[in-house]
């Protein structure tokens, strides 16, 4: 992890604002939804990619009955259905 050398306070609510450049150079816009992570004692930010439930991948992700399933998953248990 590279850091950005930029600093930023948290308000009162508990915000702090990602710089223009950040935010343009990982496309991030206005109402794009953001993760929060947690790694040790690091907080990460990434833009929010539907993930597989089972595997997790991002791939062909579709919901399924309020789950997020990929193609490839989808298919195994299609196929175990049908043994």
């Amino acid at each position: 992890m590279k850091p950005a050398g930029v600093v930023r306070k948290v308000d009162q609510l508990g915000r702090i604002v990602l710089p223009k450049s950040l935010r343009k150079r990982y496309q991030m816009n206005e109402g794009d939804p953001v993760e929060i992570l947690v790694q040790g004692d690091h907080i990460i930010l990434e833009r929010y990619r539907p993930k597989c439930v089972f595997c997790g991948s991002v791939e062909e992700v579709n919901d399924f009955k309020d789950r997020l399933i990929c193609a490839q998953c989808q298919s195994e248990m299609t196929d175990l259905l049908r043994a």
